[in-house]
């Protein structure tokens, strides 16, 4: 009974350190418990565990009162008829001596000491324990099972074959999503110029945010990766150069290319929106690197003034 007892208050303990890490996930689930649409649910399953359990206790009492009662009839009609009382095997024994260990009985060991001895030392012959011999033949019967399923018949699949059918079914749907997509049409650099349109750096930003804020800091100031707000570059300030790096990555830097993963107008609007950080002010910035990048100034033919005709 210290045993039950001390299991109950166990599990009453366990339950209300359960309860109050539970609090800070459910909120105001204690304050009002009934809201949750499972409580009547786990209201009758703790009525039924704890119906359960008061049986289990109770039969292991009466059983232990029962055994009492018929050891001591035994003992009697023992005492009447003359004879040493011998208690009877727990079923527990039994087991063990059947099952478990296969143990002979200390009364028995006469039956399995080896003829020769060291030193006065006896050996006995114990055989292998039961369960390890039905394990034993059992792991046998399961490796017959298993190549005939995986190697004669060919029922089931080889690791690597499931291995290959799942990349296999994987690549479906990966292409069948990809055809679903809006298609995007390629970006030619040669005509690619930055514009201020509001609906491209608004994509831009969610882009940048998602993918490479990660490494450049959601401002832009730079962190593993280089700082993309200052004027200088480590491969070209350009719109076209911007987008080309997004476009195939610097591996040697750890920068993977988006081309896999973004599509060209995506890639696009990435490239718009870091170019319109420029000039912003990250919080924390980081060091200068590469090269200072000047945008090229393009000259507008403007025609001799000697040639112009300004007669009235």
């Amino acid at each position: 009974m210290k045993r039950i007892l001390a299991l109950l208050i166990s599990f009453f303990v366990l339950q209300k350190g359960y309860a109050q890490e539970t609090v800070e996930v459910t909120k105001n689930f204690w304050d009002n418990p009934m809201a949750d649409p499972l409580m009547p649910f786990y209201i009758l399953l703790g009525f039924i565990f704890l119906v359960v359990l008061l049986v289990i206790i109770v039969a292991a009492y009466m059983i232990g009162i029962l055994n009492m009662f018929v050891r001591q009839v035994a003992q009697e009609k023992a005492a009447k008829q003359g004879i040493p009382y011998v208690p009877a095997l727990s079923w527990w024994t039994r087991f063990d001596r059947k099952v478990l260990t296969g143990a002979v009985p200390l009364e028995k060991e006469e039956t399995i000491i080896l003829a020769h001895n060291y030193d006065g030392i006896r050996e006995l012959d114990n055989h292998l324990p039961p369960w390890w011999k039905w394990l034993f033949i059992a792991s046998i019967i399961w490796g017959v099972a298993y190549m005939i399923v995986y190697h004669v018949t060919d029922s089931l699949p080889l690791q690597t074959d499931e291995y290959k059918n799942e990349v296999a079914d994987a690549e479906v749907q990966i292409a069948k999503f990809k055809a679903s997509q809006p298609a995007a049409e390629a970006i030619d650099l040669s005509t690619l110029v930055y514009i201020e349109d509001a609906a491209i750096l608004e994509d831009g930003k969610k882009i940048f945010d998602a993918q490479c804020a990660s490494c450049h800091v959601a401002d832009g100031g730079g962190m593993i990766g280089p700082n993309l707000v200052d004027e200088y570059w480590l491969h070209g300030g350009s719109i076209q150069n911007i987008y080309n790096t997004i476009n195939v990555g610097v591996p040697e830097k750890g920068m993977i290319s988006w081309k896999g993963i973004l599509n060209p107008e995506q890639m696009k609007a990435a490239a718009f929106y870091i170019m319109s950080l420029q000039g912003t002010t990250p919080a924390n910035p980081k060091a200068p690197q590469g090269e200072k990048y000047v945008p090229e100034i393009v000259e507008e033919s403007v025609a001799p003034m000697d040639s112009l005709d300004i007669s009235i």
